[in-house]
């Protein structure tokens, strides 16, 4: 038996959860998900809690038994919690503004980059070096904060770029004359 997959999802009391087949759909004070999980899983709720079940003990089902227990709970987490992540932009004229759906970052190129905002996410900046990404679903705050970064990535002589607020960025020594 999977060691995540076993695990019951307790469900918050501002959570609602309604199955339908093997469609979830969550709700919550932070917005509403749906997801439709795999053909070997399934899932009851009782009373309070959510239990992920499986068709099988080959390799695909207790995969898939664990990945849909971990999915449904990030569901559950995000309507009632929410996600954060943060970035921190360093350089010198380096700076990020909200300006409508989108996120103006000027990272030291010839032009503005525009990101266009997905829905139900929600993006602040700080001081016009940090950039707060916020949203019930894990996947899209962590995609939105990754894509945000790969404009500049950190580089490693004088550490400019967009990195994440924990990230350590190795520096790396620059040439010297001899």
């Amino acid at each position: 038996m999977s060691r995540i997959g076993k695990q019951p999802i307790v469900i918050p009391p501002k959570v609602k959860v309604n199955l339908n087949g093997r469609k979830v759909s969550v709700e919550g004070p932070k917005g509403k998900l749906n997801l439709e999980v795999h053909r070997r899983t399934n899932l009851k709720v009782e009373g309070d809690k959510i239990m992920v079940g499986r068709d099988g003990d080959d390799a695909e089902a207790k995969a898939m038994h664990g990945l849909s227990r971990a999915l449904v709970n990030n569901m559950v987490k995000g309507v009632s919690e929410g996600f954060v992540k943060r970035l921190g932009i360093q350089g010198v004229g380096f700076k990020a503004a909200v300006q409508g759906k989108n996120v103006n970052l000027s990272l030291g190129y010839s032009h503005p980059l525009l990101y266009p905002i997905p829905d139900q996410i929600k993006v602040t900046v700080e001081e016009n070096v940090r950039v707060i990404i916020e949203g019930p679903d894990k996947a899209m705050v962590g995609r939105v904060a990754a894509e945000i970064r790969s404009f500049y990535p950190p580089e490693p002589y004088k550490g400019k770029g967009v990195r994440y607020s924990d990230e350590k960025v190795v520096r790396k020594e620059g040439k010297t004359v001899q």
